[in-house]
């Protein structure tokens, strides 16, 4: 069964999720929330997208992201991707880190 199309709009709202495979930890240390950091700011800057509020959990984070551009996906692929690299890398380890896509729900403008 083929993936549901993400639907992206131009200064939306978003809240995004994003859990370990397995309900693993993605944060093993606190080099790891450093690097965390350091990539979702390095796509910040690629993608001009927002950054609003973050929470980051030992097996998953949270982000309230405002998508100027309305490229949400493009965005998030960089991230994981950059991410998911340095985190496998650093803990000799590879394959999947999250467990499927991230989670994102549009926020209507009359919540913010």
């Amino acid at each position: 069964m083929a993936r549901q199309l993400r639907i992206q709009y131009s200064g939306a709202y978003y809240h995004v999720t994003g859990r370990g495979n397995e309900r693993k930890d993605i944060f093993k240390d606190k080099d790891d929330y450093l690097m965390f950091l350091e990539k979702i700011s390095d796509s910040l800057e690629v993608y001009n997208v927002s950054l609003l509020a973050y929470v980051c959990m030992t097996n998953h984070y949270h982000l309230l992201v405002k998508t100027p551009e309305g490229n949400l996906s493009n965005f998030m692929r960089h991230f994981n991707i950059a991410y998911t690299s340095s985190f496998n890398r650093r803990h000799n380890r590879s394959g999947h880190l999250y467990q499927g896509r991230s989670s994102l729900i549009w926020l209507m403008p009359t919540i913010i």
